[in-house]
């Protein structure tokens, strides 16, 4: 049998060094490195290669996919359309952000519809798992509960009660048998997931993972353990907000530009159908320095307020914070309205924030930015029934967007009376006798903040 050799692994990006190192040569990180075992693979007897069959694309023919729906709309959206049997999902976020709850409420569900479930995990007892139920008034009979972090015990049971599908929380507790490292080490985390994903594939049982995200926000581990996995979905938001947002970063089997919107309330997470409701609902109408943008996240339309601070500033170099929105994409506005409208902002400081714990970064919201910013500083608010979106270039010209049709319709929905928005996506618009919103087009930010400004206190 092969001797183990100790080697170190840096945890941050799976870099091996034969000692310790205060810091890793690779990715720069300090004091990440962990001393693990690392046995050397036994030479193995040459085996014969028995010959695959070759057939073209055309000929293949696909097996039709029946998707599992997980019972939370938001969820099976994001997913796209449901659960793939044989799949492994891997769900990230910041601790206590709310992952476990929704496993937990997707795993009562599934096993109410599709039969016995397994939930393991390696950080809570059975008793606290249904302590955390009780709470959220879930119950089922046919979700089955085993506090495991050993592999071989997880495949056991998995073969002992043939469930329908596996929620393992975390993929971080889990440790394989034939390695001699801790748990939640790069090797460990690579193994076990990898073999996870044997489970799933070979016995078609869609499993779920949690993940840990470390202080960057990432989700802890190799790089490898998303691209082993079909889809990654990480659960964004705010301490300070109820509002939770479902993301798909990888999704083999659909879109990765869908979201879910969620509201952590006593009772769980809750889906959100009418989001743009949600995040208007606080809005202050005839305040300066605000602006309702429509933005898409995914197919989905979304009204968002987007609010600027403009103040003196007392220091040499103005601040500039911008929240929710992209900063570099907030200094080229302020440049472009200092530049192209003779705004001087170089004294000012300049802040913007998207409401609600919202986070954009399509550069359709650059003319709310700026209708924002332009507000604040002539302390004129434009009008509460207008909605904007187009993006701007260094010109100071207003550029077309993608979907302005679902833009328009969700302003409409939400009976908005107004909306403002590039000229070229004017002219493409089909003109529906139904449409309650009235639509102008802009040709340059110049046009457009004058027109949104001027017609106020002006």
């Amino acid at each position: 049998m092969p001797k183990a050799k100790s080697v170190w692994v840096c945890q941050h990006c799976g870099h091996e060094a034969p000692k310790w190192l205060g810091r890793c040569p690779e990715c720069e990180e300090f004091n990440s490195f962990v001393e693990e075992l690392k046995t050397p693979a036994a030479t193995a007897p040459a085996r014969l290669v028995t010959a695959t069959t070759v057939e073209p694309l055309a000929d293949v023919q696909p097996r039709a996919q029946e998707r599992m729906a997980t019972g939370i709309g938001e969820l099976d959206r994001v997913l796209g359309g449901g659960v793939v049997p044989g799949s492994v999902v891997l769900v990230g976020g910041d601790p206590g952000i709310g992952k476990s709850t929704l496993l937990l409420q997707a795993g009562v569900r599934l096993s109410q519809a599709q039969g016995k479930g397994l939930y393991v995990s390696g950080e809570e007892s059975a008793e606290q798992i249904r302590w955390r139920a009780d709470r959220l008034g879930l119950s089922s009979s046919s979700l089955l509960l085993v506090s495991a972090t050993d592999l071989a015990q997880i495949e056991a049971q998995i073969d002992r009660h043939a469930p329908a599908f596996v929620i393992v929380d975390s993929i971080q507790t889990v440790s394989h048998p034939d390695l001699d490292s801790p748990p939640g080490t790069i090797s460990q985390v690579r193994e076990s997931a990898a073999a996870l994903v044997k489970i799933a594939k070979s016995r078609g049982i869609p499993i779920f993972l949690v993940g840990h995200v470390n202080k960057e926000g990432a989700i802890a581990g190799p790089k490898a353990l998303e691209h082993i996995v079909d889809t990654v979905l990480t659960l964004e938001g705010d301490s300070h907000h109820a509002f939770r947002i479902l993301r798909a970063v990888k999704n083999r089997f659909g879109s990765t530009n869908e979201i879910g919107v969620f509201e952590m309330k006593e009772r769980g997470m809750e889906e959100v159908e009418n989001p743009s409701r949600l995040f208007l609902s606080e809005r202050l109408e005839g305040a300066p320095g605000s602006a309702v943008v429509a933005t898409m996240e995914g197919s989905r339309p979304l009204l968002v307020e987007m609010q600027a601070l403009v103040a003196p500033t007392y220091f040499g170099t103005p601040r500039r914070l911008a929240t929710g929105a992209d900063y570099n994409r907030v200094c080229i506005i302020l440049a472009v309205l200092d530049k192209r409208l003779g705004m001087h902002l170089g004294d000012m400081d300049a802040y913007v924030n998207v409401v609600g714990g919202m986070r954009i970064t399509e550069p359709a919201a650059d003319l709310g930015v700026a209708l924002a910013v332009a507000s604040s500083l002539r302390e004129r608010a434009p009008s509460a029934d207008t909605v904007v979106f187009g993006e701007i270039g260094l010109a100071g010209e207003v550029r077309a967007v993608s979907h302005p049709e679902r833009r328009v319709m969700e302003a409409q929905r939400l009976g908005f009376a107004r909306c403002v928005l590039p000229s070229s996506n004017l002219s493409h618009l089909s003109q529906s006798p139904s449409r309650t919103v009235k639509l102008v087009g802009v040709r340059t930010v110049r046009e457009a903040l004058d027109l949104l400004l001027a017609e106020r206190n002006g």
